[in-house]
């Protein structure tokens, strides 16, 4: 929509008044890198990203385990309905919710799948982590690759999102599944993408 931004993310005509504890949307990659310095902060790698989205479970295929609703509780706001003309809400929320509206995962983290997007600081490649599997061995703490490169866009300069979104769903997109990774241009926001921050040490550091 013409006019939708951060401020105004349903367009010129809404606000954020009240939206205090939703994610902020409409959000490129150099918004959210320039905030997260400016809060003496950074945003993840994509390793660093997954590690916590995991909390401390190995091999499962969501955050919270290995069933997508367990006990028929529902554990992320997805799309529910027939994508992408109705969006039923059965999770409670056609659209974004409130931070922490869901279970956190092992590590006490909210919303590490589905809701919105986030931005991760590692370039996007779909060929590098078969790369580091080709080159043997077990990548530890893999620091992403040094350039971008997308076969479908060359030339489009792409960060990695992960977690996917409220319009993730297992008929089109289920990328809330934690394994999964979505991309984006550096200069571009939409109204299902968001960031978090890290603190600690830089990775140059490591």
């Amino acid at each position: 929509m013409p006019g939708a931004n951060w401020r105004h993310p349903l367009g010129p005509n809404s606000s954020i008044s009240g939206k205090g504890n939703y994610p902020v949307v409409h959000i490129a990659y150099e918004d959210a890198e320039a905030y997260a310095k400016w809060a003496g902060k950074r945003l993840p790698s994509e390793a660093e990203w997954e590690f916590a989205a995991r909390g401390g479970l190995s091999g499962k295929p969501y955050v919270w385990g290995d069933e997508f609703r367990p006990k028929g509780k529902w554990m992320a706001n997805t799309f529910e309905g027939h994508f992408p003309d109705k969006n039923t809400g059965d999770d409670g929320y056609p659209g974004i919710a409130p931070v922490a509206q869901f279970p956190a995962n092992g590590y006490g983290l909210y919303d590490m799948a589905g809701n919105v997007w986030q931005w991760t600081s590692d370039w996007y490649r779909p060929d590098y982590y078969p790369q580091l599997a080709d080159a043997g061995g077990v990548a530890r703490n893999p620091q992403g690759p040094n350039a971008s490169f997308d076969p479908s866009e060359p030339g489009h300069a792409k960060k990695v999102h992960r977690g996917g979104s409220f319009l993730c769903t297992d008929q089109y997109c289920s990328r809330y599944m934690v394994g999964t990774r979505g991309k984006g241009d550096i200069d571009t926001g939409t109204n299902h993408l968001g960031f978090r921050c890290v603190m600690g040490i830089s990775q140059s550091e490591n």
